[in-house]
């Protein structure tokens, strides 16, 4: 207990060294906080939070080192008052501001890296080369993204809470102001992506997207958020509480400082709309209506019933929108272009990519989104079993409709729906939607989720020992995981069809089916016969451990480079067709690092004689005969049956344990404490190995087998790592 009306309180830093992968994260922060109570009626309490940290990593090949730096402030302020016996008032106001620079490089030796002659812009190192079957290689110093971002949230809230007779009420409102600040470059150096081995082999690149060297300029999103709520705890019976709620959440449309805001109206415009709005507010509506209750069935405190369920609004913030707006033309020029000739690679193509205006990129928002909500619901049963042990199991489901739906880019040949599935013509003859762009990066409202999850929980205290078990299956469907980008998980399909929902529907890319988990902590106690030396020896020690097991994420096999067709800049949208046979109840071939994929329960699409006879159209007339002429599309490429995340990783195993030493200082305060930890990760050194995702794909462009599909060249877990520390509480 601190003696005095107003109290301070701080801690150190930290930091994570592995030298031997080249690692470095260290990490600098402290915390203030102070109270003070002016009267019975009134007090204030202040909080003040400093956190900077960096990160110095290798890059996949070991070329160059990567990192980011990042610094982050909070600031708090929270004033209580009694208006009377049964009022409280409570005003909350508080600042956070994230500064992140990211995307930062640095030598590692290798002057190749440094060296500007391999470079594709003029004066840059590098560019990014995308081959499938090799590993990614990010370009040189200097040539992947970057961003420099600035954050302010300021946000100001007033609660009010009274109680009469069996209710309790609270009502209040909150009001947010967002200011988003960015300075942001996309591939400076350029990316270069072939569509199989051979095409590099022989310097065939397909596409290539580079900034064109121009006035960069930082971007000011601003948008402002108001909520207003209302919440009735309704002590119906001694052993019954009725939970009521009503909340209104709505935002403004975001803006940006300097008008710089850029979209298609339409798919197919030639030109964008520039300025305010950039699409419709659909947020004026958000009235959330939560219900739940909470019962104890034999009124003996041991055993509780409680259910609930809530509507939760989705807000278009500003993070939805950076990425459209940070790159997209007049205000950025990003070419994009998938018409290369063969040895364009690596200096050639710049000059195509720059010579043509309509080879930029565009952005695209749904201008008029429909209201994007999650509802919520959970049911929990929870028992004390004897004394200290109790159990808790419970059902918790949830549904999200009109979810942002996004593509890294919809501007792709439109294919023809058949019974037997879409096809795409083949020589690829016809245009894309929109000739007027490069790439047209997409956010459209219509994506939708689903989640099922058996939550068991067990909670046990022996002695000093506290025990707590947890086992979760669960289960997720979606259309799309990603809602910031189209891969905003390394296992996603980057552009999915967006004019095919159903094709999109499958295990979320963040899905683990079964987890179980078990945490302990045990504070040993001094022996009764230890005094002086051996008693502070033998004292103050603790132990603890996590244990955690979950089977792996889903990811879909699929072809590399542009096998249908769609002339986009990212057209690994293809996947192959499921086979059955002998041994293909299984995928994949579990602890297999090298063929964790079985390539051989999958087959090239093909398109049967009748489907290719259907399509032939009589369109064209022969100037000179006047007679018809069959469009030359004979034959047609038609897209795989597999399914979306239908493959599942390999799962996890990892046990981390911890031992504390802690020495209490008396003299000083009583919670002055120099703690000595010891933390020791993966301590049975298990090889937790990650999905195949750089070598997911089982074909090239052409059809052809990849030899190193299904290899894995990365793990969830790092090896065993042993940390000690000295932390100083007080």
């Amino acid at each position: 207990m601190c003696p005095f009306s107003s109290c301070v309180a701080g801690t150190g830093d930290t930091g994570i060294f592995t030298f031997a992968g080249q690692t470095i994260t260290p990490e600098n922060y402290f915390t203030t906080k102070v109270d003070h109570t002016f009267s019975a009626q009134d007090s204030l309490a202040g909080t003040y939070m400093f956190d900077s940290g960096t990160v110095r990593q290798p890059d996949k090949l070991g070329n160059k080192r990567t990192g980011y730096d990042s610094r982050k402030q909070v600031f708090t302020l929270h004033e209580t008052h009694t208006l009377s016996p049964r009022l409280l008032n409570s005003f909350h106001l508080g600042i956070n501001r994230v500064v992140t620079t990211s995307g930062l490089t640095f030598s590692s030796g290798n002057s190749l890296v440094t060296d500007p002659t391999f470079g594709t812009v003029p004066g840059l190192n590098a560019a990014a080369v995308l081959v499938p079957g090799l590993t990614f290689f990010s370009g040189g110093l200097g040539t992947p993204s970057n961003f420099r971002f600035h954050w302010t949230s300021i946000q100001a809230s007033d609660d009010f809470s009274t109680t009469k007779g069996a209710h309790s009420i609270k009502f209040g409102a909150n009001l947010e102001r967002m200011r988003d600040n960015i300075l942001a470059i996309s591939n400076p150096g350029g990316e270069f992506a072939f569509s199989q081995l051979s095409d590099f082999l022989t310097n065939r690149p397909f596409s290539l997207s580079a900034a064109i060297p121009s006035a960069v300029s930082e971007r000011g999103f601003r948008q402002t958020v108001f909520g207003a709520y209302v919440q009735d705890d309704w002590r119906w019976r001694p052993n019954l509480t009725v939970n009521l709620g009503l909340r209104y959440e709505m935002a403004t449309v975001p803006t940006e400082v300097q008008g710089k805001l850029t979209v298609l109206r339409l798919l197919t415009d030639a030109q964008p709309h520039l300025g305010d709005p950039l699409f419709s507010n659909p947020t004026l509506r958000n009235f959330e209506p939560r219900v739940g209750f909470s019962w104890d069935p034999f009124r003996d405190g041991k055993t509780s019933l409680s259910a609930g369920f809530g509507m939760f609004d989705v807000l278009p913030l500003p993070y939805l929108i950076q990425f459209n707006e940070l790159f997209s033309a007049p205000f950025f020029n990003l070419g994009n272009s998938t018409s290369l000739p063969a040895g364009s690679f690596p200096t050639g193509a710049f000059a195509i990519v720059a010579g043509s205006t309509s080879g930029f990129r565009q952005g695209f928002f749904d201008p008029h989104p429909k209201r994007n909500y999650v509802m919520q619901w959970n049911l929990t049963a929870a028992r004390d079993l004897a004394r200290d042990v109790s159990l808790r199991v419970g059902y918790v489901g949830s549904r999200g409709v009109h979810q942002l739906f996004r593509v890294e880019d919809a501007d792709i040949v439109p294919p023809t729906l058949t019974p037997q599935g879409y096809l795409w013509p083949s020589p690829v003859l016809s245009k894309r939607l929109n000739e007027n762009a490069g790439l047209v990066n997409a956010g459209l409202w219509q994506g939708n989720s689903f989640y099922d999850a058996l939550q068991v929980k067990v909670k046990a205290k022996i002695g000093g020992a506290e025990i707590e078990g947890s086992y979760t299956w669960g289960k997720t469907i979606d259309t799309s995981s990603g809602s910031l980008v189209g891969d905003e998980y390394s296992n996603s399909i980057a552009s999915p069809l967006f004019f095919a929902m159903k094709l999109n529907r499958g295990l979320a890319d963040f899905n683990v089916a079964h987890n179980v988990e078990l945490n302990y902590t045990w504070e040993i106690g001094t022996p009764k016969w230890a005094h002086g030396f051996r008693g502070w020896a033998l004292s103050g020690w603790e132990i603890g451990g996590v244990f955690e097991a979950s089977t792996g994420v889903p990811f879909t096999p699929g072809f590399g480079g542009d096998a249908l067709g769609v002339k986009s800049t990212d057209p690994n949208i293809d996947v192959p067709s499921l086979l059955g046979g002998s041994g293909c109840g299984s995928l994949v071939n579990p602890g297999n690092p090298i063929h964790y994929i079985k390539p051989e329960c999958f087959g090239v699409p093909s398109s049967a004689p009748d489907i290719a006879a259907s399509c032939i159209h009589v369109v064209n007339i022969d100037p000179v005969t006047g007679n018809p002429v069959p469009d030359p599309r004979t034959y047609l490429n038609l897209r795989g049956n597999l399914g979306r995340n239908t493959v599942i990783g390999p799962g996890l195993v990892n046990l981390d344990f911890s031992l504390f030493k802690n020495n209490h200082i008396k003299k000083i305060s009583d919670n002055f404490n120099v703690q000595f930890p010891a933390e020791f990760f993966n301590v049975l050194n298990r090889t937790n190995f990650a999905p195949p995702l750089d070598n997911r794909n089982v074909f090239d462009s052409s059809g052809h087998p990849i030899a190193n599909a299904g290899l894995i060249t990365s793990t969830q877990t790092p090896s065993r790592q042993i940390q000690f520390a000295i932390k100083v509480i007080w």
